[in-house]
């Protein structure tokens, strides 16, 4: 299950909203180990794309250097649908190497109309993905 802030929720969310028609993506950096998600880092979709996300290569390898250097880890890895609902497709399955990590995917099909957001996360292990359900929180409980 993951347990993410109502927070970042929001912040993804607003983050697939402000890029649609492009899709958006991004990691929520946490604690080695924790797998607790608290830092919001939105990323920049090297392919500018409304069918395919992509990290700049360049700004992956900072984002992970600075991870290192905070001993981080990626505990959610998130990009938005703009005409699909929020499943992973084949391409993002090919590309999920992070198996310890969230995946999430926010559907913004709807974004010109008055739908719903989709916010759903996924496992991806191997090739395998199996959805797992979603607590929003308004904080974490102290550790």
């Amino acid at each position: 299950m993951l347990t993410i802030t109502q927070a970042l929720v929001d912040q993804i969310v607003e983050h697939a909203r402000r890029d649609h028609p492009d899709e958006a993506c991004g990691v929520v950096a946490g604690p080695v180990g924790s797998g607790r998600p608290e830092r919001f880092i939105p990323m920049l979709n090297a392919a500018r794309s409304p069918t395919f996300y992509e990290f700049d290569s360049q700004d992956l390898l900072k984002l992970y250097r600075d991870m290192d250097d905070r001993d981080e880890e990626p505990v959610v890895i998130y990009h938005s649908h703009t005409a699909t609902e929020a499943y992973p497709s084949r391409t993002d399955i090919s590309y999920a190497n992070e198996p310890g990590a969230h995946y999430v995917l926010v559907s913004t099909a709807d974004a010109d109309g008055l739908g719903d957001f989709q916010f759903r996360s996924y496992r991806i292990v191997d090739g395998e993905v199996t959805e797992e359900p979603v607590q929003v929180v308004d904080a974490y409980p102290a550790a």
